[in-house]
């Protein structure tokens, strides 16, 4: 059975977005904005250049530069995490390596898309980059956007045999098989929800707390949710659950990044620029978003009035 104490790297992971000047290049004093709030509001690490970071847009030497700018204005405060996985094994070895020279805590490592490796596949692919270096490892499994879903079986086996593999995001929308994960994969082993709907129900069988979109907007209220879970305020935490839910649906009606970052153009954080292919908003979106914001009665530095 795993443990549930999420002290690598705590319980509210944000995957960051990849703030963009009006020329589409990485605004950094954006990016220095954007890392201050998140700490304040509760994250406790944060992703760098994952999906909701527009990775597949972002250059090698752009990753780079972003990694080291979030490490800077982060100064030690919270872990700092990097996406190194593609569906490459050499390439993702190459990206790890040098995450690890850079100064990053940790990677974020994706099942391989568009080749469609079998389970045996996949567990040479992350084996082969849990041995290229020390830096802890979470297997991202996401198969709505790539194509192949990791097994239970095969992340307990990579759990037991990779000691650098230390938690799984689980994206799947499968609270089932996590629960297989949670009950069989090594005792210090993680698993972190990878959908902000499904963190009260993955808490129920054993995960240790959430990869984050909403932390961006409802940080504070996350963290008292999942507090009050492992305070035993269980009627407490489902409370907030509800509270939390219209915002979680609602940030996902567009293509994750384009809500939440409209959102924080709004409060004042960012632009809501993206690169193609992600397009903004229409009108009628825009109006959806901008009532929700309004519902949660948001002032600019994301606080509750």
């Amino acid at each position: 059975m795993i443990s549930t104490d999420g002290k690598l790297f705590g319980r509210m992971i944000t995957a960051m977005v990849t703030p963009f000047d009006e020329h589409l290049k990485i605004d950094f004093k954006a990016v220095e904005a954007v890392v201050e709030h998140l700490i304040k509001t509760g994250t406790t690490s944060l992703i760098v250049a994952g999906t909701t970071g527009e990775s597949p847009t972002l250059a090698d030497d752009e990753k780079e530069a972003l990694l080291k700018a979030v490490i800077a204005a982060s100064n030690k405060r919270v872990k700092v995490i990097m996406g190194t996985g593609t569906n490459d094994t050499a390439k993702s070895i190459k990206a790890t390596k040098h995450a690890e020279s850079l100064g990053a805590d940790g990677a974020l490592v994706v099942a391989p898309y568009y080749n469609k490796p079998n389970q045996a596949g996949l567990l040479a692919h992350f084996s082969a980059i849990a041995q290229s270096s020390n830096l802890p490892l979470i297997v991202y499994n996401i198969p709505a956007r790539t194509g192949i879903n990791i097994s239970a079986e095969t992340m307990i086996t990579l759990s037991k045999n990779e000691k650098t593999i230390h938690a799984l995001k689980d994206s799947t929308g499968n609270v089932e098989q996590s629960s297989d994960v949670a009950a069989a994969a090594r005792p210090d082993f993680l698993v972190y929800s990878g959908d902000d709907n499904l963190t009260l129900p993955f808490l129920s069988i054993g995960a240790s707390g959430v990869i984050s979109v909403a932390s961006h907007v409802i940080g504070r209220q996350i963290l008292a949710m999942q507090d009050a879970f492992f305070a035993g305020k269980l009627d407490g935490a489902r409370e907030l659950h509800y509270k939390c839910m219209p915002m979680f649906k609602g940030l996902f009606q567009a293509p994750n990044p384009t809500c939440v970052k409209y959102a924080l153009f709004k409060l004042g954080l960012c632009t809501e620029h993206l690169r193609l292919p992600l397009v903004p908003l229409d009108s009628s979106q825009r109006q959806a978003m901008d009532s929700l914001i309004d519902s949660y009665k948001l002032d600019n530095s994301l606080q509750l009035t």
